[in-house]
């Protein structure tokens, strides 16, 4: 029934986009058709545009975005253990990640260019440090929200502290882990993008820029349908994975 009720969504969303087109409420310059969007997806997917093709272009992007992820989870998930368990160590790196936090990606940019040039390396660095944040907090508040009374259940059965954290601590604090993950992949393709409109020269976003400076429009939607479509793709693939380490929560 969900899926079916998605399937509806779509068609009337674009049912919609075509009867807007075909009313022209905008231009055509400003709104392609669904069919002129669909021909642009085809002559990508066959000649590509500016040198490379689309599946070139999504798999450099993919690749970025899969070394900064899974970067911020490998630094992220033990950082915020380590804070949520240590007082010392929470009061020595809370002040920076608050810091960071708030700072838009863009403004890493320019540093990072700087600092390492335009490579690969300084995009992802970009998500590594737009996404850790997320990944520290979601951490952090999983494990604070462990229930007392089950850690003092397990105090009582004569469970030595590792054993409290793998059985007890560890699980309680997963779905909250993966929820933070689940955001983090949304704010990896922002921080991808911006590096890609500025410091790039292949990708979906460099893609996006370069086609909407020759307002080749119908390029562009397709640059964000397929970085969408990407994106929930990967937020999809989190939960699967969710549901085999955390098989007791419900999901939506």
């Amino acid at each position: 029934m969900s899926r079916f009720a998605t399937a509806t969504a779509l068609c009337v969303a674009l049912v919609l986009w075509e009867l807007v087109s075909v009313l022209h409420i905008f231009p055509p310059v400003a709104l392609p058709s669904p069919v002129a969007v669909w021909h642009a997806l085809v002559l990508l997917l066959v000649q590509g545009y500016g040198g490379h093709s689309l599946l070139d272009d999504i798999w450099i992007s993919s690749v970025r975005i899969a070394i900064g992820f899974i970067g911020a989870i490998v630094l992220g998930v033990p950082t915020g253990l380590l804070m949520a368990r240590s007082d010392l160590i929470f009061r020595i790196i809370d002040p920076f990640l608050q810091f960071v936090r708030p700072v838009p990606p863009l403004a890493y940019i320019p540093l990072l260019v700087v600092w390492f040039g335009i490579g690969e390396l300084p995009k992802i660095l970009l998500i590594l440090i737009g996404t850790v944040p997320v990944i520290i907090i979601g951490t952090i508040s999983g494990v604070r929200g462990t229930p007392s009374l089950r850690l003092s259940v397990a105090r009582t059965l004569g469970a030595s502290e590792s054993q409290i954290f793998r059985y007890v601590i560890l699980p309680s604090a997963l779905p909250e882990i993966f929820t933070a993950m689940r955001v983090g992949i949304g704010v990896a393709w922002t921080c991808l993008v911006a590096a890609e409109l500025i410091a790039a020269d292949q990708g979906l976003g460099w893609l996006v820029q370069y086609a909407g400076q020759a307002l080749q429009v119908s390029i562009v939607i397709v640059g964000i349908i397929v970085i969408g479509v990407i994106g929930y793709a990967m937020e999809l693939l989190i939960r699967v994975f969710e549901r085999r380490a955390v098989p007791w929560r419900g999901h939506a």
